[in-house]
């Protein structure tokens, strides 16, 4: 029969980065990040705080390879012929990704050194666009104007979340008593038609993507490339990627 010293020995020989990983994203997305401690992390996989160290050199990396894990989850598609499709697709797949891992949505671009997976993921994107014709410029405003929507959306979209459908009415219903038609006749006519449709918000996702799409694409075919200077609105995407001794 093992020892209790034999035991905890055996669960500190199966540990490894990808189990101390995985066991951060659920604590993540059981109670945000922070309840993301090293000594949470070791009462999940029954071992002590400090063997952790072994796989993970501190609380950067660990954020850094949990990152990377939320962005494998993004799907991208196989062929990338179709720009507009290819992005149409990365976007509706990182929303799903964000409301199911809300507390990264922060995360994600805050990393000051992106890990191989987040990497390779600016590299397809980026790929993407430029065998579509677009110049390295018009690229990263693209991109950047993609994410920009994706991130902005999954944050709202995350605060505005009241758990069941019945818990949304509520709500619903508890809104519109504070808006008398009299005073706020827009508000009040507005939030009675969505309640009573039982729309959803982020029903409007792919709405505005669309019209992001096909702004991006007018814009792309209308550029002259000699025209389109590289100005701090267009360097997220530089820094984000920028990897640092």
């Amino acid at each position: 029969m093992p020892t209790p010293a034999r035991s905890r020995r055996s669960r500190r020989g199966t540990l490894s980065r990808e189990r101390v990983l995985r066991a951060s994203l659920v604590l993540a997305d059981e109670g945000g990040l922070e309840s993301l401690t090293m000594h949470a992390i070791g009462r999940r996989l029954g071992v002590q705080a400090m063997s952790l160290y072994r796989h993970v050199e501190n609380k950067a990396d660990l954020l850094d390879g949990l990152v990377d894990l939320v962005v494998s989850e993004v799907e991208v598609p196989m062929s990338s012929a179709d720009w507009k499709a290819a992005m149409r697709q990365r976007a509706i797949s990182a929303r799903r990704v964000f409301a199911r891992h809300p507390w990264a949505i922060g995360l994600v671009e805050s990393r000051p050194r992106p890990g191989a997976v987040t990497l390779r993921h600016h590299e397809w994107v980026l790929g993407v666009l430029l065998e579509a014709g677009f110049s390295p410029v018009m690229a990263a405003q693209a991109y950047n104007l993609l994410d920009s929507y994706i991130y902005g959306f999954a944050l709202q979209e995350a605060s505005l979340t009241y758990g069941s459908p019945e818990e949304h009415a509520e709500v619903g219903q508890a809104t519109l008593q504070r808006l008398p038609p009299d005073e706020y006749p827009h508000l009040a006519r507005v939030a009675r038609e969505f309640i009573e449709a039982g729309t959803e918000y982020g029903a409007g996702f792919e709405f505005g993507l669309g019209l992001i799409l096909d702004g991006i694409e007018r814009a792309q075919a209308e550029a002259d490339p000699r025209d389109v200077p590289l100005g701090r609105e267009s360097s997220r995407l530089a820094t984000s990627t920028s990897v640092t001794d």
